[in-house]
């Protein structure tokens, strides 16, 4: 349900770097490709928490990737920011993620969005919903599509048929089609 509602919303950063969310997958506790499946451990005990924390984690040994934790305490449950559409400070993402990158590329995907943003380990746990955070999702008025594109989620072994993946119709910051 959380998942298709965040898309539009604003991702900001408290130095300045900003971007919409664009594409987002949903990952629940009965899901065999959660990280939350056989239950809390050291590395996902943030999504057995509050709604509206970060949940980061590291992934084939050199990307970070972040998730919004989306149910009630003791719950694993949450939404995986797969990209963003830049919109401010992107020279700071640029610095993050290399020159050289086109506007498209900074955060077309789950390890680029988190890089751009400067998002690590240290970062697990950050409330998003807390204005005095340093990350938050917000929203400036712009509704989630009436009709996002649902498809199958990507790069998975397990669970690959759920369409728990939603993505803005016609954004061109999406990491795939």
């Amino acid at each position: 349900m959380v998942a298709p509602q965040l898309l539009n919303k604003l991702f900001i950063r408290n130095d300045g770097r900003v971007g919409r969310i664009v594409e987002v997958e949903a990952y629940t506790q009965d899901d065999p490709a959660a990280h939350t499946f056989r239950g809390p451990t050291k590395r996902n005990r943030t999504m057995f928490g509050r709604a509206g924390h970060m949940y980061v984690y590291f992934t084939y040994g050199m990307h970070w990737c972040c998730n919004a934790v989306c149910e009630g305490e003791g719950i694993g449950a949450g939404v995986l920011l797969r990209a963003l559409e830049p919109l401010e400070g992107l020279a700071p993402m640029r610095d993050a993620r290399g020159q050289g990158k086109s506007d498209r590329e900074l955060c077309n995907g789950p390890g680029k969005l988190a890089q751009a943003f400067s998002v690590k380990g240290e970062a697990d746990g950050i409330d998003l919903c807390d204005p005095s955070s340093r990350i938050v999702i917000a929203s400036d008025g712009l509704p989630a599509p009436d009709d996002p594109i649902v498809s199958r989620r990507i790069g998975l072994s397990v669970s690959v048929d759920l369409p728990l993946r939603w993505y803005v119709p016609g954004s061109r910051y999406v990491s795939k089609r």
